[in-house]
């Protein structure tokens, strides 16, 4: 596969975690890279963006402030950190490629990783 997501799991409210994703193959890293995330019964819906060189980003106003997305080209990964979590944060979440402007879909898919934020 050509992203793998790693790192999710349970979080208490108010805690943080921290995505990762590893791409594959050298084009990867001239693509605009982010991470979208689906909620049952709903859409879904990019929660960051990052252009090829790190330089341009795009956050939505409903994570704004809270997460924060990265990347390294040199190891083939980005990340999304994501802080002060709320249960509606709750979803799978996946890394997503060659997505133009930024925040739209790109045709590659990671497989998705489970968020879950509960006392």
């Amino acid at each position: 596969a050509p992203l793998v997501e790693s790192g999710g799991g349970l979080v208490q409210p108010g805690g943080s975690l921290r995505l990762s994703c590893e791409f594959s193959g050298r084009i990867f890293s001239s693509y605009a890279l982010a991470w979208f995330r689906q909620a049952p019964g709903k859409e879904r819906e990019c929660v960051a963006a990052i252009n090829w060189s790190g330089v341009g980003t795009y956050y939505p106003d409903s994570v704004k402030g809270r997460f924060n997305i990265s990347r390294d080209n040199a190891k083939n990964m980005v990340y999304l950190q994501m802080d002060s979590l709320k249960p509606e944060d709750t979803a799978v979440y996946y890394c997503n490629a060659d997505g133009e402007p930024l925040g739209a879909a790109g045709a590659y898919w990671g497989q998705g990783t489970q968020v879950t934020v509960s006392s």
